[in-house]
């Protein structure tokens, strides 16, 4: 790479499937946030009512039951332990919805890819010195940045719930236990549609923000591109010498068919054509060299010394050089190829040809 050369070229989809299978993956925290607080709040919705009154309904025993309990010779633990364990249970879908959010949404942002190489320890992660830079780093300084702005949104939002719920707080003096527990579900679901209305904002503006981080950061200079041509494509001048190598080896082995062949169609200075036939066979005769110019002169040449027969004939040169090599003469060549080779045979009973 030239020094000092910008990256402003797009990365290419093999630098883009190396990062991903490198783990560079453009992942959302926020998206995963979100996730996680739309499941919570499905569930809890769901579950919450009966968990909630599951719950008062211990902490009534417990407190109706507290003047009973010998503290002093741990009575108070196997109450603890039973509020605990069986009254905490109807709170645990919310525990799992949550973490099975945060799973899911990391998957599919990340293209269901697993890499447990991911878990190995990298020395370089804790290295004092790397450990610095990334904490005077501008990804962290743009990381605080952004923990600021959701805070400081968060805050408006709570306030502005609070603000919302201090009127009902002087009603809950006059409200029997449900309708209590009713207004709290109310107070609550307002809440929840509220910052997770906020989560869903704040994820789709991250995770365009992370996208085009992760692009610009894999973007490629131009000596890459021509770098990573040369690893896939191949190096033009590396392919343009093997093809004129293929090309000159293919034209020694059509030279070599010269010999064999029947008649030489000249045009006469610019094309020949070299035909091949079996008297004894059934097919019509073929194409076994064609040329131009200086590849012409040498099947010339290579006729001659293997003493088979010219036969100028410019259009008919001109028109079986169109043709495919190996391939037999079609049919509307047929009259003039075969006039053309009952001449030759005339030619070399008489001793003549050539």
């Amino acid at each position: 790479m030239a020094e000092g050369e910008d990256r402003t070229e797009a990365p290419s989809a093999r630098r883009l499937e190396q990062a991903r299978r490198d783990g560079n993956l453009a992942i959302s925290r926020e998206l995963g946030m979100l996730a996680m607080l739309a499941a919570a709040g499905a569930a809890a919705l769901a579950s919450l009512p009966s968990a909630v009154a599951a719950l008062a309904r211990s902490m009534a025993g417990l407190l109706g039951n507290l003047g009973q309990v010998d503290v002093a010779r741990g009575g108070l633990r196997p109450l603890m332990r039973s509020l605990l364990t069986h009254d905490m249970m109807p709170f645990l879908p919310l525990l799992l919805a949550s973490a099975l959010g945060t799973l899911a949404i990391g998957l599919l942002q990340s293209g269901l890819s697993l890499r447990p190489q991911a878990l190995m320890p990298q020395f370089s992660r804790i290295s004092p010195l790397s450990g610095i830079g990334r904490i005077f780093g501008g990804e962290t300084l743009v990381e605080a940045f952004k923990a600021l702005l959701k805070l400081g949104a968060f805050a408006v939002v709570i306030w502005s719930c609070a603000a919302a719920a201090v009127p009902e707080v002087g009603r809950l003096v006059s409200l029997d236990p449900a309708s209590m527990l009713g207004l709290f579900g109310r107070l609550l679901f307002r809440a929840l549609v509220e910052i997770v209305g906020l989560q869903a904002l704040i994820a789709v503006l991250d995770l365009g923000w992370v996208r085009w981080r992760r692009l610009s950061k894999l973007k490629m200079t131009r000596q890459e591109q021509r770098d990573e041509f040369k690893e896939t494509e191949g190096d033009p001048h590396i392919k343009g010498r093997i093809r004129a190598l293929r090309q000159r080896r293919a034209r020694r082995r059509m030279l070599d068919e010269v010999p064999k062949a029947a008649v030489v169609i000249t045009n006469p200075t610019h094309y020949a054509v070299a035909l091949a036939y079996d008297k004894g066979g059934q097919g019509a005769p073929k194409i076994v060299a064609k040329g131009v110019d200086e590849v012409a002169a040498r099947i010339r040449e290579a006729a001659r010394k293997a003493n088979v027969p010219l036969v100028p004939n410019p259009p008919l040169a001109r028109a079986l050089h169109r043709l495919e090599l190996d391939t037999e003469i079609p049919h509307e060549h047929f009259q003039a190829v075969a006039a053309i080779i009952a001449f030759v045979w005339r030619q070399r009973r008489s001793g003549t040809a050539g």
